[in-house]
């Protein structure tokens, strides 16, 4: 692991994503902080043996490539400016790297990336954690099934309240590089909170493209600006159909405001973060259903994940180590040459990742152009 140490806000979902089940991988070594001393003393606390916590990454990838059981994969939990120069040095290491998102800062990195994981036969996963929520993809079943008919309105948001003031920038280390453009890149909320809900959208409705979008952005914390702290995007896309995304970090008194709704010329389908183990189906012209996690009624794709049955709740951290285990069965698979598993297998891959890059790019573009339309490139 690079990153992820004490004071990070990702590093604990990383881990218990990935160890969750105990079946796929082992954290055996990291360089956990940028302070080497107080990266050893975490590494030691979470049961890593003293000599395999490292004081940077090179030597981490440099000593790990002298042992016989050194490491395979590498989870990246760094701020968003350290993802590409991290990436590309354990593929040069000859590691298959798991990475926090937004990737890069541009997509032309993004296709650089993918042509050196494929020159060295290596995967490279994005972590948007929230699309191991098993009821997205019972919502991917029942569009493919035709259960809601031809897609017409895609309502996306991902709003909280917890940036309300500059008073969060000052006081947490993880939130400070956040709205610092060299460390977190062109964007705050489109691509810390937006670039989740745009993937979880494409991968419910994967045949589903934007032909352009028109994207307004708000610094209403000044000290922010240029990045913004929110925004609402407009989309149109190839079939017709028409969306919009709101994210934002001052929607004042919002816990968790991550919602997504589908509607269709025959019924919606709507699920909310706060509740994640329920999908809302409602046809019109008849009762609204609520759809629970884990019923057999359920698609098998859905039921795939199940760990604990209906009666209990699961998620985030669920979430997490569903992601996780299709990253180590993607990895298996790629060390085994098996592509027809690879092609079938539903997980945030490379492509996922630059496809969240060209998200922010044209949000960005859109709105430094005055909030006009612009061709999704």
């Amino acid at each position: 692991m690079v990153g992820g140490g004490r004071e990070s806000q990702v590093g604990y979902k990383h881990r218990t994503g990935a160890l969750k089940d105990n079946i796929a991988f082992t954290l055996v070594a990291g360089a956990f902080d940028i302070n080497a001393e107080r990266g050893k003393d975490f590494g030691v606390n979470i049961g890593v043996d003293e000599d395999r916590c490292y004081p940077d990454y090179k030597t981490m990838f440099a000593e790990e490539g002298k042992r016989e059981d050194g490491i395979e994969v590498v989870s990246i939990a760094t701020p968003n400016g350290t993802h590409y120069e991290i990436c590309k040095a354990a593929l040069e290491a000859d590691l298959h790297v798991i990475c926090e998102k937004p990737l890069f800062f541009t997509s032309g990195e993004g296709v650089e990336i993918k042509d050196l994981a494929e020159k060295k036969g290596k995967i490279v996963g994005v972590t948007y954690g929230f699309s191991g929520n098993q009821m997205l993809l019972q919502m991917r079943a029942m569009i493919e099934q035709d259960k809601i008919g031809e897609i017409r309105i895609v309502e996306l948001q991902y709003t909280h309240g917890f940036s309300l003031n500059d008073q969060a920038d000052k006081a947490s280390s993880s939130q400070k590089w956040r709205v610092d453009p060299k460390i977190a890149g062109p964007s705050f909320v489109l691509g810390d909170l937006s670039t989740h809900t745009y993937y979880m959208s494409q991968l419910i409705m994967p045949n589903m493209k934007i032909r352009e979008l028109l994207c307004d952005r708000q610094s209403f914390v000044g000290s922010r600006a240029p990045l913004e702290d929110n925004a609402f995007v407009l989309m149109r896309y190839e079939n017709g159909a028409v969306g919009r995304l709101w994210t934002s970090s001052v929607n004042a008194g919002c816990m968790d405001g991550h919602r997504i709704r589908i509607v269709g010329s025959k019924g919606s389908l709507e699920w909310w973060d706060s509740k994640p183990g329920e999908l809302k189906y409602e046809i019109q012209g008849e009762p609204g259903q609520t759809l629970i996690r884990a019923m057999p009624y359920l698609d098998d794709s859905c039921n795939a994940d199940e760990r604990l049955g209906a009666l209990h709740v699961e998620g985030l951290s669920e979430a997490w180590a569903n992601i996780y285990l299709k990253f180590a069965t993607a990895i298996d698979a790629k060390n085994r040459g098996d592509e027809e598993l690879l092609k079938s297998l539903v997980y945030p891959d490379i492509n996922a990742g630059i496809e969240g890059i060209r998200w922010i790019e044209n949000c960005v573009r859109s709105a430094d152009n005055g909030a006009t339309w612009v061709e999704f490139i």
